[in-house]
């Protein structure tokens, strides 16, 4: 009898055994599929925008795939949440050809969201304390993206696409909580100043769901 159970808890543990290894197997086939996507979006998006980064004073940011517009007396005047007419003529350009790559057969399907990310600086005025510079900021940074996203929205070279954008379309106002650096590690103050268009595949989603299958 105790040799009997015995074979049983074997084959119950090799059978446990090999449906882990499938499950890893099948998170490592999402991963090289998102890190392959992941590089091909990255380089369609280079391509596309090589001649205009220098002269929007932009940059593709490779791990998190967002196109970042880093100039702020260009995007918005201090204080307000009205776009600016120069970012406006820079938005008439970028956002028909990002749209027109993140919705082509190759990535369509493979998106999650698009988000609109606006930062600001730790800087308000003298008088405010750090809890209320950082709600202000809050503040101006949501009304910021929300300006943004309604502009690109309404752009008819879009008007075919208008419906899957507003699916995957999000305004982020993210106040000063992701600030960039200097070399010293001190705030870069004019570069923290930015908007975002930050793109998210649906890899993180399907990992997260085997993983979850696995935890059953």
């Amino acid at each position: 009898m105790m040799s009997g159970l015995m074979i049983i808890f074997l084959f119950i543990s090799i059978s446990y055994m090999i449906n882990v290894s499938r499950e890893s197997d099948k998170i490592k086939t999402i991963m090289i599929t998102y890190s392959r996507l992941q590089d091909s979006l990255y380089q369609d998006l280079s391509t596309e925008f090589e001649d205009d980064l220098i002269v929007w004073n932009a940059i593709i940011d490779r791990p998190t795939l967002s196109v970042r517009f880093q100039s702020p007396e260009i995007l918005f005047t201090q204080g307000s949440d009205t776009v600016n007419q120069v970012f406006k003529n820079i938005l008439n350009d970028f956002f028909p050809r990002f749209t027109k790559i993140i919705t082509s057969n190759k990535y369509r399907e493979d998106i999650e969201e698009i988000r609109i990310e606006g930062h600001t600086s730790s800087e308000w005025g003298n008088n405010c304390t750090d809890d209320e510079t950082y709600f202000n900021n809050m503040q101006l940074s949501q009304n910021r993206t929300r300006s943004v996203l309604q502009y690109v929205l309404c752009l008819k070279e879009v008007d075919s696409n208008r419906d899957w954008l507003k699916s995957r379309l999000t305004a982020n106002g993210l106040s000063s909580s992701k600030l960039i650096l200097a070399d010293q590690g001190q705030e870069d103050f004019e570069r923290s100043r930015r908007v975002e268009f930050r793109v998210r595949t649906n890899a993180e989603q399907r990992i997260a769901k085997v993983i979850q299958e696995l935890s059953k």
